[in-house]
């Protein structure tokens, strides 16, 4: 029977299967590719320069025996290193290098100049070993389910999350994009699910990592002329946490690179979770193709905490650091502070701070004082309530007027003033903000937003209407 380069890596594979750990051999074996064969040397082709190195540092006796029980004694190995043209178009070329296993043995040396020679950067974090080297996957384990207390306002993203934790890449929400304002627990949940993963998939690679850093390692893989060894690596991982994806935005570089290791992740049934500020039909400046692959899984948002969520989540905090504090306090904080979660726990924090380095009894009067002052003095998030409530007074109209089916030309002027200001200064999606002034639709606020840029530009009492709402929001 004549051997085929196929043959004869099945073979081998065959031999090394049986004498490494799954994991290993998935990570480092299965990517291989028999590409040719000669008389005594066998040609396989692998991802990498890392990846070669790796093979060679770690497996070369191994893959040694393997060929030699194949091909005898004298045989070869050589590898075919698949990397991208630095002349900058998308034809791929390869590089040859013979195996250690052998003398080095005479290829013909190619014309394209070869990148990373003498890499500096094996990856982005530690090499992924397979014995008792890991990648530290960057995740804060106080971040979990238990205490990201479900209500009203995230119990979609709360579900989607528990089922994607249950079945990394195996469910059809892949990838899972939780979106919404700043405060609000995208990140927490993002933590939580990975940290979940890691407690019921221990043999799962799991990494969260911030969009900002993420462009950061690219930029240097560019500097450093090791771009495909930052794709390799992220391609390594099993499960993949971004979090501010829209932080890509107008970066193509940097979404180019992404956009190949989220097709090489999804395509391996490998489980992708980002988060964002705002939904994928409002990010600007991100390229069509990759927002459609951000389209396929899910989009789950998180908005504003309601009341009965905001107590839940005080007497979460209580309950954490042992201190017990009245009812009627407890629900006087939640009345007032409410923009997001971060300023709700600085709340009470202060509160508790207050009460104790002065040695006063948590009181109405102390809650009202310290309210006052922190959200006074904390640099608040504008939320779409507090908008309603500007234009409403500045009109003199009622904002259930504002929210409502009415046509007067007043009333629709001040709900498009509402949801062109929301639009400007909260990071909530169309659809929220549609919803939350009067339950419209996505398409009715890009209109409202339209009318009122045209309105700027043509009428001049509208415009200082504009001008005079704007000054009350900076105030």
């Amino acid at each position: 029977m004549n051997k085929t380069a196929q043959s004869v890596w099945e073979n081998c594979l065959s031999f090394i299967k049986d004498n490494i750990q799954d994991q290993a051999y998935k990570t480092w074996f299965e990517p291989i590719k028999a590409v040719d064969l000669t008389e005594k040397a066998l040609y396989i082709q692998v991802p990498s320069k890392f990846f070669y190195e790796w093979l060679e540092e770690h497996y070369v006796k191994l893959l040694k025996s393997a060929l030699t029980k194949e091909l005898g004694a004298s045989a070869k190995l050589l590898y075919k290193i698949k990397m991208e043209n630095p002349s900058g178009d998308k034809l791929p070329f390869t590089e040859q290098i013979p195996s250690n296993s052998r003398a080095a043995v005479q290829t013909q040396e190619i014309d394209v100049p070869i990148q990373n020679k003498n890499p500096e950067l094996k990856n982005p974090f530690v090499i992924p070993g397979i014995r008792n080297v890991q990648i530290d996957s960057q995740l804060n384990s106080n971040y979990n389910f238990d205490n990201f207390l479900e209500g009203d306002s995230n119990r979609l993203a709360r579900s989607a999350g528990m089922a994607v934790a249950n079945k990394p890449g195996e469910t059809s929400f892949n990838p899972f994009l939780v979106y919404g304002g700043v405060g609000l627990g995208k990140t927490h949940l993002a933590h939580a699910m990975g940290v979940e993963i890691k407690e019921k998939f221990p043999e799962k690679t799991v990494l969260y990592i911030s969009a900002e850093v993420f462009t950061q390692q690219y930029i240097d893989s560019v500097r450093k002329n090791n771009r495909n060894d930052f794709i390799h690596f992220y391609q390594l991982i099993d499960v993949l946490i971004i979090d501010d994806v829209q932080l890509f935005s107008g970066k193509a570089g940097t979404q180019d690179v992404f956009f190949h290791i989220f097709n090489y992740l999804h395509q391996n049934r490998k489980q992708v979770i980002l988060t964002s500020d705002k939904a994928p039909v409002d990010m600007q400046d991100i390229e069509q193709r990759l927002l459609s692959r951000l389209k396929w899984g899910l989009s789950a948002e998180i908005q504003h905490p309601d009341f009965e969520t905001r107590v839940a989540i005080i007497k979460n905090i209580l309950y954490r650091d042992g201190v017990e504090i009245p009812e009627d306090i407890v629900e006087f904080v939640a009345k007032h502070v409410k923009s997001n979660i971060r300023e709700l726990e600085g709340a009470i924090i202060s509160l508790i701070a207050q009460s104790s380095f002065n040695h006063r009894e948590v009181t109405i009067e102390l809650a009202k004082s310290v309210v006052e002052k922190f959200v006074k003095n904390v640099k608040k998030e504008i939320s779409i309530d507090y908008i309603q409530k500007i234009v409403s007074d500045y009109f003199q109209m009622d904002i259930d007027i504002i929210q409502s089916k009415s046509r007067k030309r007043d009333v629709v002027q001040a709900r498009h003033l509402a949801m062109f200001f929301a639009k400007k200064h909260t990071k909530a999606s169309l659809a929220n903000i549609g919803s939350q002034i009067g339950d419209r639709d996505h398409a009715t606020v890009l209109h409202a937003c339209k009318a009122v840029e045209n309105l700027i530009t043509t009428d001049k009492n509208f415009k200082k209407y504009v001008d005079d709402i704007q000054k009350k929001l900076a105030v």
